[in-house]
C-alpha cells in the first residue's frame, strides 16, 4: 500500500469503530473486506415513525480523494425526498473534502427525518405505492432478491451522485429528454423516458426535469438506471433505482448491460391501475426501455458507439414526444 492508501485505511478503521460505538445495533457490517456497511436511521429512538437505511461502500481513496458510494433505501423514499437527501449529502462532502463525513451524513439524514415527522405521516405518504407493494408480495415472492443479493449489487449498482462532478470538473448542462409511447395493460400504464448523460450530476438534473411534469411526478413508480463510460479509468459508472418496485431497477440496469449501452439514462414510469400484473410488470418495464433505446440508436455495439454518439444526441433532440395529459 502507498502511504496515502494506508492513511485512508486507518482513517476508515477509526471512523467505523467510532460509528459502531455511537450507533450500536443500528450500525451493521455487511462485508468488512469489501468495506460495505449499513446503518438504520430513524427520526427518534423511542418511537420511530420514519426510518431509512443508508448503505455505504468506502473506496480506497476515501476520505482523502473520493466520497463514499452510497444507496438510500426506504419504502416511502421517492423523487423529491430522495433528491433533497442526496443534495444534502453532496453538500456535506463538498464542504469537507478530504475529511471523514459518515457521522455528518447520518445526522443530516436524521435531521431530515425529524422534519418529515412533523409535517407528514407514514401512512398517508406511502399510500400511493402500498397497492403495488402488496401486488409484488402476493404475485411473485420468488422474484424478490434476498438481502445478501441486494448488498452484493451495491458493488456494481451504487449511488455515486454528483459528488464526483466536483472532482472531474464536468458540466451540469441539463440534457434533452425524450418520451416513449405509453403502453397500457389491465389499467396499468408504462412509459419510458430517455436522456443522454455524461456524468452523475446530469442524472439528477434529468430527474428534476422529469419531476416538473405533474403526471410523471404522480406515477406510482419511476424506475431508472444509467450507464456512463469513463475514458479515464476505462470503466462504467452506473446506478439503478427501484422507487418501490422491488428489483425493477436492477433488472433494468441488467438489460442495459446486456445491450452494452453507454452514456444514457432510462426512466420508466408506471401508473398502477389496481389490477395485479405479477411478473408481467417487469416484462413491460424492460420492453418499454428496450424500445426507446432501440428507437434512439443506443443499442449499437461498443465499437460503433463512439461513432454514433453525436448522432444519438442530435436524433434525441429532433424526436421529442409530448406526454399526453
Amino acid at each position: 500500500m502507498a502511504d496515502t492508501e494506508e492513511e485512508n485505511f486507518q482513517s476508515q478503521i477509526d471512523e467505523i469503530e467510532a460509528l459502531s460505538s455511537i450507533y450500536g445495533d443500528d450500525w451493521c457490517v455487511i462485508d468488512e473486506a469489501a468495506r460495505i456497511f449499513c446503518i438504520q436511521v430513524s427520526n427518534t429512538l423511542d418511537h420511530p415513525e420514519w426510518t431509512l437505511c443508508l448503505q455505504v461502500i468506502l473506496p480506497p481513496e476515501y476520505p482523502a480523494a473520493a466520497p463514499p458510494l452510497y444507496q438510500l433505501n426506504a419504502p416511502w423514499l421517492r423523487g423529491e425526498d430522495r433528491m433533497t437527501i442526496s443534495n444534502n449529502l453532496e453538500e456535506i462532502y463538498l464542504q469537507n473534502l478530504g475529511e471523514n463525513i459518515l457521522y455528518q451524513w447520518v445526522e443530516k439524514i436524521r435531521e431530515f427525518l425529524e422534519k418529515k415527522s412533523k409535517t407528514s405521516t407514514p401512512d398517508v405518504f406511502t399510500a400511493p405505492s402500498s397497492k403495488a407493494m402488496t401486488e409484488e408480495t402476493e404475485a411473485d415472492d420468488d422474484d424478490i432478491a434476498s438481502s445478501s443479493e441486494l448488498f452484493n449489487d451495491l458493488l456494481t449498482c451504487s449511488a455515486i451522485d454528483g459528488a464526483f462532478d466536483a472532482l472531474e470538473g464536468v458540466s451540469k448542462d441539463v440534457p434533452s429528454v425524450v418520451h416513449g409511447d405509453p403502453f397500457t395493460d389491465r389499467r396499468s400504464t408504462f412509459q419510458a423516458h430517455l436522456a443522454p448523460v455524461n456524468n452523475p450530476g446530469q442524472v439528477k438534473e434529468v430527474l428534476n426535469k422529469l419531476y416538473e411534469n405533474k403526471k410523471i411526478a404522480s406515477a406510482t413508480h419511476n424506475i431508472y438506471a444509467y450507464r456512463i463510460y469513463s475514458k479515464k479509468t476505462n470503466t462504467f459508472i452506473q446506478d439503478c433505482e427501484d422507487d418501490g418496485e422491488t428489483a425493477a431497477g436492477k433488472r433494468l440496469l441488467h438489460l442495459m448491460q446486456i445491450l452494452d449501452v453507454r452514456d444514457v439514462m432510462v426512466v420508466v414510469s408506471r401508473w398502477y391501475g389496481g389490477i395485479l400484473l405479477g411478473p408481467d410488470r417487469f416484462k413491460h418495464i424492460n420492453n418499454c426501455a428496450r424500445n426507446i433505446l432501440v428507437e434512439h440508436h443506443y443499442t449499437n455495439s461498443a465499437e460503433d458507439s463512439g461513432k454514433h454518439a453525436g448522432k444519438n444526441r442530435n436524433h434525441t433532440k429532433e424526436n421529442k414526444k409530448r406526454i399526453e395529459h
